[in-house]
Parts: C-alpha cells; sequence; structure tokens
C-alpha cells in the first residue's frame, strides 16, 4: 500500500478568511494530484501569528467547532480525502496550538495539542497540550496508524518514543521554522530511532523565520536484498511555495518494521527511571 501525503507548504493570507480559501482551493489540488492526507503548516488559521496582548490573543483563537474548523470537516468528506487542519485553539486559561485531522469521511480521528510550546519565545502565551495520541485512519485501499507532533516536539526523543509505543507507523508534523541541517537531523533521527516515517510541512521563504524545506522521512535505513543504508529522506521540498506529493510505501515500511531491531524490541525501561522523575 502506498500512502500519498500533499504537503501545503503555502503563504498564509491577510485574516482567516483568506486563510479558508487558500486552504479550500489547495485541497482541492491536493486530491485533483492523488492526495490521501492533506497536512497544513503549524497554525494555519493565523499563518503562526501569536499576538501577545491577552485581548488579542483570544480574539484569534477560534473554537474547535468553529466554522473554520467545520468547513475542512465537509472538506473532507466532499473530498474523500483526510485534512490535517492546524490551528490556535480557544482554551482557559490560554489557548492551544493544535491540529485536527479529518479522515475521508469527514470523522474528526485525532485532536492533537502541542505539547512542547516555545515557552521561550512567543509561545509563552499558551498552554501545553497533554498528551500524545494515534489513531487509525482509514485512507480507502488500507489503515494506517497515524500520530502527530508539532514543530519544537520534534527537539524531544520522548515524543517520538511515545508514538512508537502506542505504535504509530506516520507522524504528521506540522512546523514554523527554520529548517537547516540540525532540524533535519533530528527528525531523521526520530524516523531512524523508532522505524516511522515522520512528513513535516513548514511555511515556505516569505513567511517570517521559515525557508520550506518540508520533508518526508520513511523510516526505512536498509533493506535485507540491497546493500549498505538508504537514504529514508524520500523528499525534500525547495524553499519556494507549493504543494508537494509524496509517497510512502507502507508495505516496506511495516515489513522493516516487523524484522529490525530499533523501535521497543531491545528496550530495557525498568532501567530508564530518571527519565520519569522529573529530571531530579
Amino acid at each position: 500500500m502506498i500512502l500519498k501525503i500533499a504537503l501545503l507548504q503555502l503563504l498564509p493570507g491577510k485574516d482567516l478568511n483568506e486563510q479558508l480559501e487558500i486552504g479550500n482551493s489547495s485541497c482541492k489540488k491536493a486530491k485533483e494530484m492523488g492526495a490521501d492526507i492533506a497536512l497544513f503548516p503549524e497554525m494555519w488559521s493565523t499563518g503562526y501569528v501569536i499576538p501577545q496582548d491577552e485581548k488579542e490573543l483570544n480574539a484569534r483563537a477560534i473554537s474547535k467547532d468553529s466554522y473554520f474548523i467545520d468547513s475542512f470537516r465537509k472538506l473532507a468528506k466532499e473530498l474523500r480525502m483526510a485534512i490535517g487542519i492546524t490551528f490556535l485553539e480557544q482554551n482557559d486559561p490560554k489557548p492551544l496550538n493544535s491540529m485536527i485531522l479529518f479522515d475521508r469521511n469527514g470523522e474528526e480521528r485525532m485532536h492533537y495539542a502541542k505539547v512542547h510550546i516555545c515557552a521561550f519565545s512567543d509561545e509563552i502565551v499558551l498552554s501545553s497540550g497533554e498528551d500524545f495520541y494515534v489513531s487509525d485512519l482509514d485512507i480507502g485501499r488500507g489503515t494506517v496508524k497515524i500520530g502527530s507532533m508539532i514543530c519544537f516536539d520534534r527537539e524531544f526523543p520522548e515524543s517520538a518514543r511515545i508514538l512508537m509505543l502506542k505504535g504509530a507507523e506516520v507522524v504528521l508534523a506540522p512546523n514554523a521554522c527554520p529548517m537547516e541541517i540540525n532540524r533535519l537531523s533530528a527528525l531523521r533521527t526520530r524516523a531512524y530511532e523508532n522505524k516511522m516515517a515522520i512528513a513535516t510541512c513548514n511555511y515556505p521563504e516569505g513567511q517570517p523565520d521559515c525557508n520550506g524545506h518540508s520533508t518526508v522521512f520513511d523510516g526505512v535505513a536498509w533493506l535485507s536484498d540491497e546493500p549498505g543504508v538508504r537514504d529514508m529522506c524520500v523528499f525534500e521540498a525547495p524553499e519556494e511555495e507549493g504543494i508537494y506529493l509524496v509517497k510512502i510505501d507502507m508495505d516496506m515500511l511495516r515489513v522493516y518494521r516487523e524484522n529490525e531491531v530499533m523501535g521497543d524490541r531491545y528496550r530495557h525501561p525498568e532501567k530508564y527511571r530518571a527519565i520519569i522523575q522529573n529530571g531530579d
């Protein structure tokens, strides 16, 4: 089974209505390209604008039941294509940096809020998500176990490891930052050590503090019938705006996961107590 993900590496519009219009037309193009999933960059509803004024911040935040989010639910059903839509979510006491994944029937399969917010920067005004989730996503030709982490989550090995332990095969990773060699290396490492694919969608050059380079690492470091190692990076976008369709060979990934040694096969969790002792 081949999973096809459209990375919507898009420049944002000037307001929520324009975000909806750009997002709607881009999802339709992704469907025409044959996508099973269309993935937006981080916090698409605002174009990753995070006001520091509390009143303005709350005015920008939207409910998961808002017209904006419901429009993408309806669109997913209309197109028979899963959509990962990202947004600044209304929440008490502070808004969340969230993603909802709708399946091809318009049903909510995942609602994830960024756990590792960038509390050293503008995201200090946001609340942190509480957990990581994995969901079965029916793409019409089979089912894929999908997880999510958002941008800074990638810098913590625990994020991807928890998703792996919960069974994730493919991780959707909305993003809004410069994707340079070190951040790309972190994504490669998360994919390698957990035997899972990671699809990252960033904003293109032209968006402040972003540079494109959306990527897909397919998680397969080598094949038993081929010499040497292979490059797990099966796609890296240029800096320019675009809709990039990437294919992941799920059959190859599943055979690899079944037979290779990374992931959870030789873990010693009883020896990892320091990790769960809050750093004490």
